[in-house]
């Protein structure tokens, strides 16, 4: 593995300003398909009954939601993959971003978030659109282990039939996509520090994100260097 760890700082190097937004980038999910979506998927809900929703990527970070308790939980069956294009927000066309989602096959360790009832359609409405919005992933039912017990709870996983779903790539193809990609809400880079520094403040060892932010940083640097 490279010795080499991404930082703020080489971020902020490699992208002192941010590009403006494209809105012609990215065709987005209208509102009202985001609100069906939202309510067929609670449709099993009781409105009187609490809600969990399991973050793996940004979630973990910057929630944006009410929430009443996390835990730490583990996935079985699917696991985090830089595998969906974005070409808007944390990218551009001219250099694409990658964004994660959940694929199938191995294993994923998050934070499970419990949505106190009532309204808990209402407490999901902001994030349940910035996860459909892009046309990318869709909402799943999942089983999850926690110290606590077992517990059902929403999630968003890869949607293969997207436009956006990149499949397996390599990594030194990710990383170079990572290295580069930058959109107006900010680098590409920033997405996988945060996640990465998150997994590590709470325990989570994940060892893609490891390596991948290193030689993301490889990259950077080296870029750098170039100018």
């Amino acid at each position: 593995m490279s010795p080499h760890q991404l930082s703020k700082a080489i971020i902020a190097a490699a992208f002192p300003q941010l590009p403006p937004d494209d809105r012609t980038a990215m065709p987005l999910m209208p509102e009202e398909e985001i609100a069906a979506s939202r309510a067929g998927t609670l449709a099993r809900v009781s409105p009187h009954a609490d809600t969990w929703l399991f973050g793996y990527g940004s979630l973990m970070w910057r929630p944006e939601m009410e929430f009443a308790e996390q835990r730490i939980a583990h996935l079985k069956a699917w696991h985090r993959r830089f595998c969906l294009w974005q070409w808007r927000y944390r990218g551009s066309r001219e250099r694409p971003g990658l964004m994660m989602a959940l694929d199938r096959g191995g294993s994923c360790s998050g934070v499970a978030f419990r949505i106190a009832a009532p309204n808990v359609s209402e407490k999901l409405a902001k994030v349940w659109t910035r996860e459909m919005i892009g046309r990318a992933y869709r909402p799943r039912w999942i089983r999850l282990a926690t110290e606590q017990g077992p517990l059902d709870a929403i999630t968003f996983v890869a949607d293969r039939t997207s436009h956006r779903y990149a499949g397996r790539l390599d990594d030194d193809l990710i990383a170079g996509q990572i290295a580069t990609a930058c959109g107006h809400i900010g680098p590409n880079e920033e997405y996988l520090l945060e996640t990465f520094e998150r997994c590590r403040a709470i325990g989570i060892n994940d060892r893609m994100l490891a390596r991948l932010q290193s030689r993301v940083a490889e990259k950077m640097l080296a870029g750098l260097a170039a100018k």
